[in-house]
């Protein structure tokens, strides 16, 4: 067996520039991005990153630096519920917090051409043919909107159609299950928005959640963050992370309090995972998430197992 850094291309130097601000209007202050590319190579495929709640375009290090260093730009915004910039409940933007980071999404995809603009260098290398969406926890079903995912109001009626064309794949890291009767009291007072529909999620998507994240949010156990799987049509995948908790390893961060299951492996293997995934799902005839996916199952003793329908 080949071994697993020989799965993915030779790293490369990179340029991350932070921030560049988007004007967005009724947001009430522009959208800040944190842009990271490979310093060479033209047709870039793009990344666009949605954050865990309080975190910020500089969370998620880890996977943003492995990305980039084999050939993709990120694009990583700044919501408003990050502990950056102190949006509090009584803030009259929070009801619709959720739909305000969906919309950030679509603003960096809308306005990459001021994007490449304000970064020296990047003016005409990225593939805008080429997009995928990634997120975790929150952030994941933020990137699953775009993917077709909705919000299912009071009466259990889907809401609006936020998806994007433009966006041609997505990895949804330890994403929230639906909501309803499978929420506790307080997730279902505090967070109505946590309602969603995957029947219309068709979109190629990565699924990765941990066998062992239990969330205070569920009154269901970790199998709870495979619903994205499990419930929407199409092409999808599922990676279940063996003894994973929800911060997977490590992923939000090299030195971040939030982890509570560190896994310098568990994380080198999402690391290469994801891109694979991604490579294929964007270009076709890319075989490198077959490969992968193959010798996680040959794995002895594998830290994680694939599904795939």
């Amino acid at each position: 067996m080949r071994h697993p850094d020989e799965l993915v291309s030779r790293p490369v130097p990179v340029v991350s520039v932070r921030p560049v601000l988007l004007p967005a209007p009724g947001r009430d202050e522009d959208l800040q991005v944190r842009v990271s590319a490979p310093v060479t190579g033209d047709d870039l495929p793009i990344i666009v990153f949605s954050h865990g709640f309080g975190g910020s375009l500089d969370s998620y290090a880890p996977l943003v630096d492995f990305w980039t260093a084999h050939g993709f730009a990120v694009l990583q915004p700044t919501h408003l519920d990050s502990r950056t910039l102190n949006v509090t409940p009584e803030d009259p933007r929070y009801p619709e917090i959720w739909r305000f980071r969906v919309e950030d999404l679509t603003r960096i995809v809308d306005q990459l051409d001021r994007i490449e603009a304000g970064v020296p260098g990047l003016a005409g290398r990225l593939d805008h043919s080429r997009q995928a969406v990634a997120g975790h926890s929150w952030g994941a079903q933020t990137a699953s909107m775009l993917l077709g995912a909705r919000v299912l109001d009071t009466q259990g009626a889907p809401g609006e159609d936020l998806s994007d064309p433009r966006i041609s794949a997505g990895v949804l890291l330890a994403p929230p299950g639906t909501g309803g009767a499978d929420l506790t009291p307080f997730a279902a007072e505090h967070y109505s928005f946590m309602n969603p529909d995957f029947t219309g999620m068709t979109t190629p998507t990565l699924v990765v959640a941990g066998d062992k994240d239990q969330s205070a949010l569920t009154v269901r156990g970790p199998e709870w963050f495979t619903d994205p799987y499990f419930l929407s049509p199409g092409t999808k995948s599922l990676l279940t992370l063996f003894g994973a908790e929800h911060s997977l390893g490590g992923i939000s961060g090299y030195a971040s309090t939030e982890t509570t299951d560190e896994s310098p492996e568990r994380v080198a293997l999402i690391q290469r995972l994801t891109w694979a995934f991604l490579r294929s799902a964007l270009y076709p005839t890319d075989t490198g998430w077959a490969v992968a996916s193959a010798e996680l199952t040959e794995d002895t003793d594998p830290l994680g197992r694939i599904e795939t329908k």
